[in-house]
Parts: C-alpha cells; sequence; structure tokens
C-alpha cells in the first residue's frame, strides 16, 4: 500500500483458552505465541516522498501503532543503510542523478533493505514492513513492487509531502545555516527525477495520498482489514503541537483496602487530590483543554473538582476482573491459586474468568487513541490498567512490559509528541496514596511445579508454548556456564532445544515433579533450577 502526503500544489469458565497450550512431545509448534498468526500475506508499505516531507515521522508512528494493536511491524530505513555504508557524509553531490558510484552504493542499500524484509517475514513472524526511503523514481517502485509480487507479499504506497522540522542525523554538529543550505541542494537533486505516483498510471496500485497536511485524502484500491486500519489511522494523525495529561482518579475507599476493580468513591486522600488536580491544570494555563473520564464513580469525583465539562468514555473503564473483582491478591492467591499463576506467566493475555484480559483493554482503547490523535490539549483521567495500555501506545512499550508500566496514584503525566517520540514530564501533587503498583513476579520452576501437583488428572503433560519459548533462550545460558557440569558429549545436544525442552518435560514427569496433565508454566529466571534441570534431563536420559 502506498502513502502519499501532497502540498496544495501536488494534492467463559477458569480455563485460559487466550493462551495456547501444545501436547508434548511436539517438535512443529511455533516457539513465538506473542506473535499473532495471519491468513493474509505480510504488506509493504512504502513511502513515498521528497526528504523532509514526514516520510519518517509517518513510518515510526505507524509502526508504533501497528505493534501495539499486535500487528507486528518494523521500519526499514534506508538512509540508515546508507550511513552504515558511507560513514562519513560529505554533502549534497552524493545523490546527483550522474554520480555514478553513488548510485550504485544507494541502490546496494535499497536492495540490503528488501532483502532484511524478506527475512522479517520468514524468519521473525513480521506481518508488516515499512520501507522508508524516497523512492522517487517509478524504476525504484517498479523494483520493490516486483520484490512484493515474487514473494506474495502486498505492497502499498504512501506518498508524503509534509513539511517538518529540519533534522537529518547527517547533519549532527553542522553549522545549522550550511546544512540548511546543503539539504535544499539536497532536495533539488532529488526533484530532478521525481514522479509522484499517478493516479492514471497507477491506478492499479494500493496507495493513499495525503493533501495539505490532512486536508484532504484520495485512497485507491485498499484490500485488506490491516489496510483499511492503516488508512483510518492515517486519516486521523496531524502535527499540530499539543499535550496530552494522563492521571489516575484519586485515591478510592477499595484502594485503601488493597481489593481491585469495583466502582467506589474516593478516600478522604483522593478527594484531596482532586482539589490539588483542578489547581494544577488552573496553573498549567492550557488552550481548549478537554477533560475524559471513565463511567466509574472514582473518575467522574475526580473530574467535579475541576469545575469544567468533562466526557465520559466507558472505554476508559478499568479492566475487568470478572470473579475477582473486588478481592485482595491474597484472596486471589488463596481461592484461585491455578488463575493466580497463570496471570504471572503472561499477564498481558491472562485473561480474568469472565473478565479481561489487558490486550483486550488495548483493543477496546482503540477508539479512544483515534480521537486523542484528532485532538489537540486532553486530559484523561482514567485508571491503572487503562493508563499503562494508553502510556505504552505514546512510549512505544512491547506487549511484555505494557502491565509492568508504573502509573501512580496522585501522579500526572504529561505527554508531548515530539520529532520521532514523545517527551514525558511527571508532576506527583504531593498527597499521600497506598501503592498499587505490582512487581513483575520471578516464579521458581520447582516451587510451583510442586504447588500445581493436585491440579488436573488427565494423561499428558501439557507445556505453554511461550515458556518453551523460555527455555529455548535459557539454552544460550548454558553455553557460557562449564559449572553445569553436563557431560561433554552432550553439547552438541543444545543444537536441538526444542527436544531439549521436551526432554525437560519427559524428566520432570519420570521425577513425579509433576501430575499428569499438569500445568507447567514457569519463568526460567533461577539459575540454579535450570541448571538442575538440565543435569536430570542428562542423567536420565541417553541423548547422546
Amino acid at each position: 500500500m502506498a502513502l502519499t502526503l501532497n502540498t496544495a500544489s501536488e494534492q467463559n469458565n477458569l480455563t485460559q483458552t487466550p493462551l495456547l497450550k501444545i501436547w508434548v512431545p511436539w517438535m512443529g509448534f511455533n516457539l513465538n505465541p506473542s506473535v499473532p498468526q495471519f491468513c493474509n500475506s505480510p504488506t509493504v508499505i512504502v513511502m513515498v516522498g521528497l526528504p523532509a516531507r514526514g516520510k519518517t515521522y509517518i513510518s515510526k508512528k505507524l509502526t508504533r501503532y501497528l505493534n501495539w494493536i499486535g500487528v507486528p511491524t518494523k521500519v526499514f530505513n534506508v538512509g540508515q543503510y546508507r550511513r552504515e555504508a558511507v560513514k562519513t557524509y560529505k554533502n549534497f553531490e552524493f545523490f546527483k542523478p550522474d554520480n555514478e558510484e553513488a548510485m550504485r552504493i544507494r541502490k546496494a542499500c535499497a536492495s540490503a533493505a528488501l532483502k532484511d524484509v524478506a527475512v522479517y517475514f520468514s524468519k521473525e513472524n513480521g506481518q508488516v514492513a515499512v520501507f522508508d526511503a524516497t523512492n522517487t523514481t517509478r524504476e525504484r517502485r517498479a523494483v520493490i513492487n516486483s520484490f512484493a509480487k515474487e514473494r506474495g507479499y502486498k505492497a502499498s504506497g504512501t506518498l508524503t509531502n509534509m513539511t517538518l522540522k529540519f533534522g537529518s542525523p547527517d547533519y549532527i554538529d553542522c553549522d545549522e545555516d550550511e546544512a540548511m543550505e546543503d539539504f535544499i541542494k539536497r532536495i533539488d537533486c532529488y526533484k530532478t527525477s521525481y514522479l509522484p505516483i499517478d493516479d492514471e498510471k497507477d491506478r492499479n496500485l494500493s496507495y493513499i495520498k495525503i493533501f495539505d497536511v490532512g486536508s484532504r485524502y484520495l485512497v485507491n484500491r485498499v484490500r485488506d482489514h490491516i489496510q483499511s486500519r492503516i488508512v483510518y489511522y492515517l486519516m486521523n494523525i496531524h502535527v499540530t503541537p499539543r499535550s496530552i495529561y494522563l492521571s489516575r482518579h484519586g485515591e478510592s475507599e477499595l484502594n485503601l483496602l488493597g481489593r481491585i476493580g469495583g466502582d467506589s468513591s474516593l478516600s478522604p486522600r483522593g478527594q484531596k487530590f482532586a482539589s490539588a488536580l483542578a489547581s494544577f491544570i488552573r496553573g498549567q494555563r492550557i488552550k481548549d483543554l478537554k477533560v475524559w473520564t471513565s463511567h466509574m464513580k472514582r473518575t467522574i469525583q475526580t473530574a467535579e473538582a475541576l469545575g469544567v465539562q468533562y466526557e465520559q468514555w466507558k472505554a476508559l473503564n478499568e479492566i475487568d476482573a470478572g470473579v475477582c473483582e473486588e478481592l485482595t491478591y491474597e484472596e486471589i492467591q488463596e481461592n484461585f491459586m491455578e488463575e493466580f499463576a497463570l496471570r504471572d506467566q503472561d499477564k498481558y493475555r491472562y485473561r480474568y474468568p469472565k473478565g479481561e484480559s489487558y490486550e483486550d483493554v488495548v483493543h477496546r482503547l482503540e477508539p479512544v487513541i483515534m480521537e486523542l490523535e484528532r485532538q489537540e490539549n486532553v486530559l484523561v483521567i482514567c485508571h491503572q490498567a487503562v493508563m499503562r495500555c494508553l502510556l505504552a501506545y505514546f512510549l512505544d512499550k512491547p506487549a511484555d512490559e505494557l502491565p509492568y508500566l508504573r502509573c501512580p496514584l496522585h501522579t500526572v503525566l504529561k505527554l508531548t509528541p515530539v520529532a520521532y517520540g514523545c517527551k514525558v514530564e511527571s508532576f506527583y501533587l504531593n498527597i499521600e496514596a497506598v501503592n498499587t503498583h505490582r512487581e513483575k513476579p520471578k516464579v521458581s520452576l520447582l516451587q510451583f511445579a510442586c504447588r500445581m501437583m493436585h491440579f488436573h488428572q488427565g494423561t499428558t503433560s501439557l507445556l505453554l508454548v511461550h515458556e518453551v519459548y523460555t527455555i529455548i533462550h535459557t539454552t544460550q545460558l548454558f553455553k557460557a556456564h562449564n559449572s553445569c557440569e553436563i557431560d561433554h558429549r552432550n553439547q552438541s545436544y543444545f543444537n536441538c532445544p526444542e527436544q531439549a525442552a521436551c526432554t525437560m518435560i519427559t524428566v520432570l514427569k519420570t521425577q513425579h515433579l509433576v501430575g499428569h496433565e499438569a500445568s507447567i508454566l514457569f519463568d526460567l529466571t533461577v539459575l540454579a533450577d535450570v541448571k538442575l534441570l538440565f543435569q536430570m534431563c542428562f542423567k536420565k536420559l541417553d541423548v547422546s
């Protein structure tokens, strides 16, 4: 799919169904369950436009969004390949069309980037690749289209012509005036051969053109749901300077009791925070500020103290803890031991029985993100899980980090979009509150396996694919640790980590560490446990 930015001149029960479980031994499984499996072909987004027209800005922003919604995406910036090939940039003459040596280098860099795109799709389970380069000639775009067609990829073009603040890495530590003069000459070099996407000649291509920084759009041949989401996202973003303020509600009565969820009112300290938040916002002197809350009492009561109109979003409600609503973590661990352990293993995808997962919350927050991208200054008063999801989007945090982002009570985060990222300022309003943050647990395999022995009587052991992937990475640890005392004849065994993982489960069964059909879930972070398991493997089984 092509994206074109033009100026006016151009225009149900306790069983965790979201977690993939497999029978072992089994050698043909996907080792990375965190990557969604799609039926549709991978997509290459081809950026098109002169330098300093917003291609990299859009590439990074679009990549951040797609990764946030669970579509594995990566940017391939050809300029970075060129900077690695030519360590020192001299001047604009490198980009002259008649500079044959430079042209050879530039073509080689583009080819290297395309090869990496193929590797990303075939080896790394990528779904979308953003090919970030000028791609100003019809010849270059034809090469990319042929590359995609031969491999069964979908190609989509994006023609960009937004005027953004100048800031190329080629001019770091250079005089600003001299850098600008050279850069303008570089653009002139591209203009001599620049052919924009033509509505008639390229009518069979998939692309989007954006005119005048979003005043008008031209969309051609959108072919699947991913391309539709890309178009919808691009039609909502803007480059107007603004700030987004994120704050949790004031401390609630259930917060004081250490209970999760519920719909309780503010505690006395929470009411003080609401007043302090109002004073803070007035002191910021924010122009045309909009205030959003959830439908829950504690956010509404916090917003009431501001004395301004506010908009309620049901999508901003706290994560639904299902049968665990209004329980403490201690009560959950006591009454739902298996659920408590399951959540510790994959907090992002774990879904509370009759409730939600963080992944579910991300999906219901997508309309909120779209509207935030359309708006200018907004204060969002929300909840811990919701704030984590929003923060992960703006800060480009991966799914495994999202549930552990720190979002303390009585603290306001000011997010200001900047050139390829987001500036974060934190303001603690000096009102004490309970700490609701829970660190990522470190679970010993042996301790957890023994604790789980009385669960599930059946015929076959089960292993979470996510944890097999952890084992594979852990085998690399053992290559660096001779103290493991493994017979040297078995060192080559690490060349087949999938078999090693299955062997570990077999050994666990023979050692009676787990019952039949026990759910073996663990975080291999305790080296002593890992060493012990591998020692058991090589003592019990002949793997030579």
